[in-house]
């Protein structure tokens, strides 16, 4: 696994936009926020030119165009690592548009962003063995003020922190819009982790702690799942090179609903993605408390989680309901989970 060089107090800070760009509210003023700061900070920017854009559908700008920006700010000696500017919802298309075997070539370079960026930060792992952060993308960094999970990823970009804990609260229902873009995470849900160690008697078997080792991987499952057999479709190599270090699966959704999710992990498993799985670490979906036909977030998961017999953490900082804890796609991991505490310890190895 490659690491790329952690980005210096006087760095340069790439911005690229090959989901969304910052083209409309709240995104446009809160990236010019976040740019400000960084400013500040002492940091330089390089602005890819989608980074305003708005003339794609479901992207920046046309997939050739964002798939140019996307490898020529990777390969760029101008800037020292890469922040993604949004999510979206057609990333996957620009992938035929990237230079994925120059990437693997190129001196490494972190690349952070969360959801649709999945594209991005999966495959660098998966198909460059290059880690990658999944974390949050450049607008969030404009609020007022900066929650800490958003130090917490200038920290790990910069190499100070590599252990993460979970932050207590999350939120339920945000209250930033077009016309307050720089409000903060209105965090008023208290952390309530649900912890599982499946056996062939109980598959909702309820721990109050555990833990688990092994090498992350993971993102939004409705990125993974539209990668899942395609020619960008690495991992049982991925998990066959290291099956020693077994692996971790942290995985959040996005637009999936409980029959999704459960859809999205019976694809995964067929395809023999969880090979050497040592546990699963799931975000909080979206559709955090939904129930159809009998059927919850808990069980859509465990139903094929619980087949393997390890730790299966869910409700964890991580995904679309905020806070999330900025992780290392590729890094090796003991992760510790109580009720209301959790702590990824990531080693760069």
């Amino acid at each position: 696994m490659k690491y790329p060089a952690f980005l210096k107090k006087n760095g340069t800070i790439g911005f690229v936009a090959p989901s969304f760009g910052c083209n409309i509210e709240p995104y446009k003023t809160a990236f010019e926020s976040a740019r400000e700061k960084w400013s500040r900070e002492g940091f330089g920017i390089d602005l890819g030119p989608n980074c305003f854009e708005g003339s794609g559908i479901g992207i920046s700008n046309t997939p050739e165009k964002c798939g140019r920006e996307l490898t020529d700010y990777y390969l760029s000696a101008r800037n020292d690592c890469l922040i993604s500017c949004g999510g979206g919802e057609l990333m996957c298309e620009i992938l035929e548009y990237v230079d994925f075997d120059a990437i693997r070539k190129a001196k490494p370079k972190w690349f952070m962003g969360y959801s649709d960026n999945t594209n991005m930060t999966f495959l660098l792992t998966t198909l460059c063995d290059t880690a990658s952060i999944y974390g949050p993308c450049a607008p969030a960094f404009g609020m007022e003020p900066r929650h800490p999970s958003l130090s917490d990823a200038m920290s790990l970009l910069m190499g100070e922190k590599k252990e993460m804990n979970s932050y207590g609260k999350w939120e339920k229902e945000g209250i930033k819009d077009e016309e307050h873009p720089l409000l903060p995470y209105n965090c008023t849900e208290n952390l309530s982790l649900k912890l599982f160690l499946p056996d062939k008697t109980d598959v909702t078997h309820r721990q109050k702690q555990v833990q688990m080792e092994g090498r992350l991987i993971g993102g939004c499952m409705d990125c993974l799942v539209n990668l899942l057999g395609t020619r960008f479709d690495g991992v049982r190599e991925f998990t066959e090179r290291y099956q020693k270090d077994g692996i971790i699966w942290f995985l959040e959704s996005c637009d999936l609903n409980v029959f999704a999710i459960r859809r999205a992990l019976w694809q995964m498993e067929q395809a023999g993605w969880f090979g050497h799985v040592k546990g699963f670490l799931i975000g909080r979906p979206l559709c955090h408390g939904q129930e159809m036909m009998g059927l919850d977030q808990y069980t859509a998961v465990l139903h094929t989680a619980a087949k393997y017999g390890v730790p299966v953490i869910m409700d964890a900082d991580l995904g679309h309901l905020p806070p999330m804890m900025p992780l290392v796609t590729g890094s090796m991991a003991r992760i510790e989970a109580e009720e209301n505490r959790l702590s990824v310890k990531m080693e760069f190895q």
